[in-house]
């Protein structure tokens, strides 16, 4: 997307209110509930369901563009940038201080601050990212896979197996 048209920024005023809408919410006390799913609504654009549960702090540039499944926990910390567009399957767990970072630039130095490039990130049911991991944009987590701890995600992830390091690759196979 170039970033001097209409389209960014419509993007780029929906990252302001969404941005004071996650300042709020992180500065909330932990106890009210009620307006934290109020806050929550306004950054997703709609009501949570109620087996989704997100702990702040929490970050994310659009919230529009997110969408949970059922039974879907996010620690303290997270970060979702989805402009790209980013699918949570059922039964997901999320560790602290995770990162799901859907777009990028380009690399020639002319077109770096003139564009930006996107691309979705999925992840799958019944999958578990450990606490400070990165996925990029364009990468699906398969079912039941877990990614490890500090883990860097550049590409697909198998299902039934366990990715870490930098980049992450496939360490175990799971059942």
């Amino acid at each position: 997307m170039h970033v001097r048209t209409r389209n960014f920024a419509r993007f780029a005023a929906r990252i302001a209110e969404v941005t004071d809408a996650t300042s709020r919410l992180n500065v909330l006390a932990f106890s009210d509930t009620e307006t934290r799913a109020e806050l929550l609504a306004v950054v997703f654009g709609r009501p949570l369901p109620e087996t989704v549960t997100i702990y702040p702090p929490f970050f994310t540039e659009h919230g529009l563009r997110t969408r949970f499944g059922t039974n879907v926990f996010v620690n303290q910390g997270c970060t979702f940038m989805d402009g790209g567009g980013i699918t949570i399957g059922d039964d997901v767990m999320i560790g602290p201080k995770v990162n799901l970072i859907t777009g990028g630039h380009p690399l020639p130095l002319a077109e770096r601050r003139e564009y930006t490039a996107s691309a979705p990130i999925v992840i799958e049911d019944d999958v578990w990212v450990g606490a400070a991991a990165t996925i990029t944009q364009g990468v699906t987590i398969g079912p039941g896979a877990v990614v490890a701890a500090g883990a860097v995600v550049t590409r697909d992830v198998p299902a039934g197996t366990v990715v870490a390091g930098v980049p992450a690759r496939v360490v175990k196979t799971i059942g």
